[in-house]
């Protein structure tokens, strides 16, 4: 028995260069195969049929391909326009009349009303947000709001200070120039990991300013090329590994490199060795490094940084390489190089401590309580009051 993807009313206005269909054939692509002719269906079969005219959540089309039997009607106005069908193949004739004529057509023997109230998939493990599902008429009239709504609905909830609010509306605007080139995710990848070895490289040779500027541009192409990936859905597992590989791996040796710089250029005046920097550095960069992924692993399905909002407010400033690249930039500025590298030790072996902490924290609590929640999960949509972290760290939905 196979699972089909059909689409009627089809728009083609185009949203980050994908008419509403491209994009969620794209998403579903390896879950449902996309027909044309419904004559390819077979009463035994299964088909997913969607509105071709509305852009759907990504988190959404993956819970509808698992709810067989199952309609999805939204509210435009003072009524519910169904936009989604599950049904057997025997029925697919039906729920395309449907479809096609946008009316609520009340119960459907057989099949279950949903609306987006009704399905909970709020809470977005990837991108460690939470945020309400969306389903979204797209026109000509709307296409030129819907994109910002699509590149914002595709950023991190958490994230670090810089990432969250210096360069969205510039990532905004790469990611379009990006579309309109052609170029792909693994372009912006590869230019980001040339700009990782030229920072470095500057780095040692005592060059640190011309480093910072290469290390700062890595930093936002590292921003570009992940918003790329999801506003057009061409995320490979080649680009997901290699974009996270250099994340991983780089930043703890462009300090090392900032070092060896400054040994080299005569401008390192610290009282404390350069090796006990590093390994300071290097220690602390694993240990906390190894108590997120221990986090997740074992005490909690999510990230450590979404357990509670401590937690979320502290990754705004945890020793990753946006908030130590501030450092080293402002004592660059201030004229003494040397301490941002004493201040990214010290400031290292201080959050990797936290993170020991919370870590110690959520093994007790789960050990007394089983299974712990993120504080995402407890969010109330309705409620009028939003604390300082929700105001922050989600969004309403963008409909």
């Amino acid at each position: 028995m196979s699972l089909y993807l059909y689409f009627v009313n089809e728009s083609p206005v185009k949203i980050w260069g994908l008419t509403p269909a491209e994009r969620n054939s794209k998403v579903l692509s390896g879950k449902a195969v996309c027909v044309s002719d419904l004559s390819a269906i077979q009463p035994s079969d299964q088909v997913l049929i969607l509105r071709g005219d509305y852009l759907f959540d990504d988190r959404l089309l993956n819970f509808l391909v698992t709810a067989p039997q199952t309609m999805l009607l939204v509210k435009e106005g003072h009524n519910r326009v169904p936009v989604a069908m599950y049904v057997p193949g025997s029925m697919a004739r039906t729920a395309v009349e449907i479809l096609k004529t946008g009316r609520d057509p009340g119960t459907v023997e057989g099949v279950a009303a949903q609306t987006l109230e009704s399905i909970s998939v709020a809470f977005n493990q990837q991108l460690r947000k939470f945020e309400p599902p969306f389903v979204l008429r797209v026109t000509e009239d709307n296409a030129r709001e819907l994109e910002p709504m699509l590149f914002d609905w595709s950023y991190k909830g958490v994230t670090d200070l810089v990432t969250k609010w210096l360069w969205p509306r510039p990532a905004r605007w790469a990611v379009k120039q990006c579309v309109r080139l052609g170029l792909r995710p693994n372009h912006v990848t590869i230019m980001s990991f040339l700009l990782v070895v030229l920072a470095g490289y500057l780095f040692a040779k005592g060059h640190l300013g011309w480093g910072l500027l290469a290390g700062w541009l890595m930093t936002f192409l590292d921003t570009v090329d992940g918003k790329l990936a999801r506003v057009t859905v061409t995320s490979s597992r080649f680009g997901h590994y290699f974009d996270h590989l250099i994340d991983l791996i780089h930043p703890p040796f462009w300090y090392l490199l900032w070092g060896i710089g400054l040994v080299h250029t005569n401008q390192y005046h610290l009282n404390v060795s350069l090796s006990s920097l590093c390994w300071i550095i290097f220690v602390g960069y694993i240990a906390g490094r190894l108590c997120e992924g221990f986090f997740k692993w074992y005490v909690g399905s999510f990230g450590i940084f979404c357990w509670r909002p401590v937690d979320s407010f502290f990754r705004l400033i945890t020793a990753r390489r946006n908030p130590c690249m501030i450092l080293l930039t402002v004592c660059y500025l201030a004229g003494r190089p040397d301490w941002g590298l004493w201040a990214v030790a010290f400031w290292t072996a201080i959050t990797t401590v936290f993170l020991m902490f919370r870590l110690v924290l959520g093994l007790y609590q789960k050990s007394k309580k089983g299974d712990i929640r993120s504080w995402f999960e407890d969010i109330d949509p309705s409620s009028p009051e939003k604390s300082l972290a929700v105001r922050w760290f989600t969004r309403d939905s963008p409909a």
